[in-house]
Protein backbone atom coordinates (compact mmCIF):
# COMPACT_ATOMS: atom_id res chain seq x y z
CA UNK A 1 0.00 0.00 0.00
CA UNK A 2 1.28 3.33 -0.91
CA UNK A 3 1.02 6.62 1.08
CA UNK A 4 -1.45 9.11 -0.17
CA UNK A 5 0.25 12.09 -1.42
CA UNK A 6 -2.67 13.96 -2.84
CA UNK A 7 -5.97 14.40 -0.65
CA UNK A 8 -8.85 11.99 -2.16
CA UNK A 9 -11.27 13.75 -4.30
CA UNK A 10 -14.96 12.64 -4.31
CA UNK A 11 -17.13 13.37 -7.61
CA UNK A 12 -20.80 12.60 -8.25
CA UNK A 13 -20.68 10.64 -11.47
CA UNK A 14 -25.06 10.91 -12.54
CA UNK A 15 -24.42 8.55 -15.50
CA UNK A 16 -23.19 5.65 -13.16
CA UNK A 17 -25.76 6.92 -10.30
CA UNK A 18 -22.73 6.87 -7.93
CA UNK A 19 -20.10 9.26 -6.01
CA UNK A 20 -16.75 7.97 -6.44
CA UNK A 21 -13.87 8.61 -4.20
CA UNK A 22 -10.05 9.04 -6.26
CA UNK A 23 -6.99 8.74 -4.80
CA UNK A 24 -4.07 9.97 -6.74
CA UNK A 25 -6.42 9.60 -9.87
CA UNK A 26 -7.46 6.41 -9.17
CA UNK A 27 -10.94 4.88 -8.33
CA UNK A 28 -10.45 3.74 -4.76
CA UNK A 29 -14.04 3.29 -3.52
CA UNK A 30 -17.82 4.42 -4.70
CA UNK A 31 -21.39 4.81 -3.78
CA UNK A 32 -24.10 4.07 -5.65
CA UNK A 33 -27.90 5.61 -6.01
CA UNK A 34 -30.90 5.50 -7.66
CA UNK A 35 -33.25 8.69 -7.54
CA UNK A 36 -36.56 8.72 -6.87
CA UNK A 37 -38.45 11.93 -6.41
CA UNK A 38 -36.73 14.17 -4.52
CA UNK A 39 -35.29 11.09 -2.72
CA UNK A 40 -31.67 10.08 -3.59
CA UNK A 41 -31.16 6.00 -2.19
CA UNK A 42 -28.53 4.44 -1.41
CA UNK A 43 -27.96 0.91 -1.80
CA UNK A 44 -24.49 0.15 -1.88
CA UNK A 45 -21.01 1.44 -0.71
CA UNK A 46 -17.62 -0.06 -1.57
CA UNK A 47 -13.77 0.68 -0.98
CA UNK A 48 -11.02 -1.25 -2.50
CA UNK A 49 -9.10 -3.33 -0.11
CA UNK A 50 -5.98 -1.98 -1.02
CA UNK A 51 -7.60 0.85 0.34
CA UNK A 52 -8.84 -0.20 3.40
CA UNK A 53 -8.56 1.50 6.81
CA UNK A 54 -7.98 4.70 5.29
CA UNK A 55 -11.21 6.17 6.58
CA UNK A 56 -12.28 6.69 2.58
CA UNK A 57 -15.96 5.29 2.80
CA UNK A 58 -16.21 8.10 5.87
CA UNK A 59 -15.01 10.78 3.61
CA UNK A 60 -16.71 9.49 0.35
CA UNK A 61 -20.68 9.48 2.07
CA UNK A 62 -19.63 12.60 3.99
CA UNK A 63 -19.31 14.37 0.58
CA UNK A 64 -22.11 12.55 -1.35
CA UNK A 65 -24.46 13.21 1.77
CA UNK A 66 -22.97 16.73 1.74
CA UNK A 67 -24.18 16.86 -1.79
CA UNK A 68 -27.64 15.75 -1.40
CA UNK A 69 -28.23 18.70 1.41
CA UNK A 70 -27.39 20.82 -0.84
CA UNK A 71 -29.16 19.89 -3.64
CA UNK A 72 -32.49 19.95 -2.06
CA UNK A 73 -33.31 16.22 -1.61
CA UNK A 74 -33.46 13.63 0.89
CA UNK A 75 -31.49 10.68 2.28
CA UNK A 76 -32.87 6.91 2.34
CA UNK A 77 -29.92 4.98 3.50
CA UNK A 78 -30.80 1.17 2.07
CA UNK A 79 -26.90 0.47 2.75
CA UNK A 80 -25.88 -0.76 5.44
CA UNK A 81 -22.35 1.85 5.75
CA UNK A 82 -24.73 4.59 4.95
CA UNK A 83 -27.27 3.79 7.60
CA UNK A 84 -24.43 3.28 10.27
CA UNK A 85 -22.87 6.38 9.50
CA UNK A 86 -25.84 8.39 9.59
CA UNK A 87 -26.51 7.12 13.10
CA UNK A 88 -23.42 8.74 14.03
CA UNK A 89 -23.97 11.96 12.09
CA UNK A 90 -26.99 13.33 13.25
CA UNK A 91 -26.55 16.34 11.26
CA UNK A 92 -28.67 14.51 8.56
CA UNK A 93 -31.41 13.32 10.49
CA UNK A 94 -33.30 16.31 8.96
CA UNK A 95 -32.75 14.97 5.37
CA UNK A 96 -33.10 11.51 5.69
CA UNK A 97 -36.18 9.09 5.34
CA UNK A 98 -36.64 5.49 6.44
CA UNK A 99 -36.05 2.47 4.59
CA UNK A 100 -39.72 1.14 3.79
CA UNK A 101 -40.87 -2.02 2.09
CA UNK A 102 -42.22 0.04 -0.60
CA UNK A 103 -38.87 1.74 -1.42
CA UNK A 104 -36.91 -1.73 -0.73
CA UNK A 105 -39.19 -3.31 -3.59
CA UNK A 106 -38.97 -0.27 -5.94
CA UNK A 107 -35.04 -0.35 -5.97
CA UNK A 108 -35.13 -3.88 -6.77
CA UNK A 109 -37.48 -2.80 -9.41
CA UNK A 110 -35.17 -0.45 -10.46
CA UNK A 111 -31.90 -2.78 -10.16
CA UNK A 112 -33.88 -5.52 -11.94
CA UNK A 113 -33.38 -7.67 -9.04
Amino acid sequence: MSEQTVAPVVRRVDERHRYEILVDGARAGLTAYRDRDDRRVFFHTEVDEAYAGQGLAAILVQHALDDVRASGMRIVPVCPYVAKFLKKHEEFADITDPVTPEVLQWLDARLGR
